[in-house]
């Protein structure tokens, strides 16, 4: 079995790429509710500050930042993606392995983090967060997308409501690297 290097750093603010298995599926947006539910409750079982998070159809990102003596993330993503999984009604197409494991067929199996390592680190991961709705044309403009934690910074100001409207070219996060 492959092992994964993680940096863990407690009070750490992470970046997350989490993918369904099925890459042409919209069933996170259309299951949005749901979603939410699994956040929340994964969040009372072991707390987690959320700085930013989209939902695409497909996958979602989002920065996180742990308590105090807190690195593990692991275990909140898995939290979030079992709790995600059983509230939805089986049916989903299983691997042989999986049902071997009795994982049900809806995540991909791991996740791909980044440690943010300053502010200017932290600003890029924010606006590619942000950005993500139109990079992946879902909408021209990202206040049109109604799964993202846009809306809230533009109310504490952090954004213009305008910010990223129509077509201007913001750099992947890893560009800024």
């Amino acid at each position: 079995m492959t092992t994964y290097r993680r940096n863990r750093v407690p009070c750490g603010t992470y970046f997350f790429t989490v993918n369904l298995l099925e890459r042409n599926s919209d069933l996170l947006s259309c299951h949005i509710q749901d979603l939410r539910d699994a956040v929340r409750h994964a969040r009372a079982r072991a707390a987690f500050h959320i700085d930013a998070w989209v939902v695409l159809p497909e996958h979602m990102h989002c920065i996180l930042t742990l308590p105090d003596g807190d690195p593990d993330f692991s275990s909140r993503w898995k939290n979030i993606k079992a709790g995600f999984s059983e509230r939805l009604p089986p049916g989903e197409h299983r691997s042989a392995s999986r049902v071997a494991k009795g994982e049900r067929g809806i995540w991909q199996r791991r996740f791909w983090e980044h440690t943010i390592r300053d502010d200017r680190d932290y600003a890029a991961h924010v606006d590619y967060v942000h950005f993500n709705p139109a990079k992946h044309g879902l909408v021209s403009d990202v206040r049109d997308w109604p799964y993202s934690s846009f809306h809230r910074h533009v109310a504490r100001g952090v954004y213009p409501a305008t910010w990223a409207g129509g077509n201007i070219d913001v750099p992947e996060a890893g560009e800024r690297f």
